[in-house]
């Protein structure tokens, strides 16, 4: 309980600095896409929102302190909304296999995300991907460890977020460092971005594996203590995308791609990515299940 207390407080200061930059710019505001309005379901039209579900803080995509959320992924989901001529709110689950559940069980429309887009993923969802991620390491200032890749995270502590891709992939490498006869890797699971990296800057940890994009926004915010390897590997995976999660088949698939489209074109994608730092992680155009693959 200590621990989730202390990583709400440290997440709280770090949106506070974060914002700082990101308020300085200013959005355009979308006028209402008639075509795309009518392909809406008519439950969604006739009650003007959709719910985004997400499973907590995933800077700086999705900043989230008590019910506001905050971050490249709400201005993206402001800006769909108002192409569409709705609402979107948002709501917060506890981890992502409850996220996905709750977008099939029809209890959220979608997740705005990005989520990781995976083929094992596919075949319960759709993926309308708008992010292209790849995933690194951070670890304490100077590397101490000498944690640059996946073979020498072996006999190391490495926090993860439960239930990601990271997690499996370096479940793969903890079972190669046994099968290699090497000091086994110590995983660490968390429900949130905040408890894993205050895993790693309380020492309890020897470094976070997870997506570059936050771990650049969470390694800027922790005052020289904090620094990124394994930037330019493969590190596990092939090319990587995220995008918005929505019910395998559902028509909001190809209605959310055609919404970022749009926004994507007229340049309003690209001003919400560069807000946030995110020029690294753009895509010219969005994409159902562009999916990556998982080692095998």
């Amino acid at each position: 309980m200590n621990a989730k207390l202390i990583a709400s407080a440290a997440l709280i200061g770090m949106v506070m600095t974060g914002n700082v930059l990101a308020e300085d710019a200013a959005l355009p505001t979308q006028t209402v896409n008639g075509e795309l309005r009518a392909r809406l379901p008519e439950k969604i039209r006739t009650e003007g929102k959709m719910i985004s579900v997400n499973n907590g803080s995933f800077p700086p995509y999705e900043i989230v302190t008590g019910t506001k959320m905050e971050g490249a992924s709400e201005d993206l989901a402001n800006a769909i909304g108002q192409l569409l001529g709705i609402r979107i709110e948002h709501a917060t689950v506890g981890g992502l296999p409850a996220e996905l559940t709750g977008i099939n069980a029809g209890r959220y429309q979608f997740a705005i995300g990005p989520v990781g887009d995976f083929k094992s993923r596919e075949e319960a969802n759709d993926f309308v991907d708008w992010v292209q991620e790849f995933v690194v390491f951070a670890v304490q200032k100077g590397n101490p460890k000498g944690i640059t890749s996946l073979d020498t995270a072996c006999g190391n502590r490495i926090a993860v977020m439960s239930g990601g891709s990271a997690e499996r992939v370096i479940q793969v490498q903890a079972d190669k460092c046994k099968a290699d006869g090497k000091s086994p890797i110590e995983v660490q699971s968390y429900t949130d971005q905040p408890s894993s990296i205050l895993a790693v800057r309380s020492k309890r940890a020897d470094a976070f594996f997870s997506s570059q994009a936050p771990l650049t926004y969470f390694v800027s915010q922790a005052n020289g203590q904090l620094e990124l390897t394994g930037v330019g590997q493969k590190n596990g995976f092939e090319d990587l995308y995220q995008g918005a999660v929505v019910p395998k088949g559902s028509e909001l698939g190809p209605l959310l791609k055609d919404a970022i489209q749009i926004l994507m074109d007229n340049g309003s994608y690209a001003a919400i990515m560069k807000k946030w730092g995110l020029e690294n992680n753009m895509l010219k155009q969005a994409g159902i299940n562009l999916g990556g693959q998982l080692p095998k």
